[in-house]
């Protein structure tokens, strides 16, 4: 059930008040609950979000790189800049695109989970307890991203390790694969889970509900309709704040899933990690390379929610 309150203006000219004075659709819309609606859902933002990761990708090898610095010690810390200009220098320009094809069928697989999930599980929690609010918003968010990122945890392993070792560009991600699980043991492939899953949660929790709520919000305050301008508005609010809350969570993230490749001891943990960067690299240490992950994320925030919102309209879905 819609409150008229926070219905889009565009959107109540399509509705019509019932005996309860509340809204309802007329217009016909494919449901999730079908075959058809279900691969819709999963189909158009796994698209969206594997479009976005490959247009964003030099930026993500240039931010695990930064997270990379100075591991257990504290000292200037190189910009993306001049990380940029010696990465090319010493590595060439392919460098920028080590570990694209692990990161692409991570987005298809992780990017139509996270997405297609977040919906389900809001209608969800609106059947259960008769509310859609911006804490039910969150709920949804972070258990679509920690499920789609406990099921693709070993893709993303891959990905990193692939992306700090241009020698391991030769070999091919599924030669690294059977290094790891013959070296590491199969367990290596969810190296680091637990912060990759308290990360996934915490950004699309953020970054859906984020959306979500400013689509709402700008709707009812702004000028603004359902389109363009509202979802670049809204992406951009969405890919900031998302940046804020999970680019330290994603540095720890980073580090266990590389800790064999560095110099320095292995980390017990998640906490763990985050105790020992603090410690040794003091509070900078967690937002090593900060600006590099918005620069990936937020642009790929936006790509993805323009994307998806464009082609779920040619699906015949409704907006997020």
């Amino acid at each position: 059930m819609f409150s008229s309150v926070w219905l889009p203006r565009k959107n109540k000219k399509k509705l019509k008040e019932n005996g309860n004075g509340a809204f309802k659709f007329n217009e016909k819309r494919i449901s999730a609950s079908s075959p058809s609606g279900a691969l819709y859902h999963f189909g158009t933002s796994g698209i969206s979000v594997a479009v976005a990761t490959g247009l964003t990708h030099p930026l993500d090898v240039l931010k695990v790189r930064l997270q990379m610095q100075l591991v257990g010690q504290r000292g200037p810390l190189i910009g993306m800049g001049p990380l940029f200009v010696q990465v090319m220098k010493n590595e060439g320009p392919k460098s920028l695109y080590l570990g694209l094809t692990p990161a692409l069928t991570r987005s298809l697989l992780y990017g139509g989970l996270r997405l297609g999930l977040y919906e389900p599980s809001k209608y969800a929690c609106d059947w259960a307890f008769g509310s859609n609010n911006i804490l039910f918003k969150i709920a949804s968010g972070a258990f679509a991203g920690a499920i789609s990122t406990a099921l693709t945890n070993p893709v993303e392993v891959l990905k990193v390790r692939l992306q700090m070792n241009s020698d391991l560009r030769q070999r091919g991600p599924i030669a690294e694969m059977r290094r790891i699980v013959s070296k590491e043991g199969i367990g290596a492939l969810w190296k680091g889970v637990g912060p990759a899953s308290v990360r996934a949660a915490a950004l699309t929790a953020s970054q859906l509900a984020t959306y979500d709520e400013s689509k709402q919000i700008l709707v009812n305050w702004t000028p603004l309709e359902e389109g363009f301008y509202l979802h670049l508005t809204s992406s951009t609010i969405a890919g900031l704040v998302s940046t804020l809350i999970t680019a330290p969570i994603d540095m720890v993230k980073t580090r266990l899933m590389l800790q064999r490749e560095s110099v320095v001891g292995s980390y017990k943990n998640g906490f763990h990690c985050a105790y020992q960067v603090l410690h040794t690299e003091g509070p900078r240490g967690l937002y090593k390379g900060g600006f590099a992950i918005f620069a990936r994320l937020g642009p790929q925030t936006t790509i993805t929610f323009i994307l998806c919102e464009k082609l779920r309209k040619l699906a015949g879905l409704n907006a997020i």
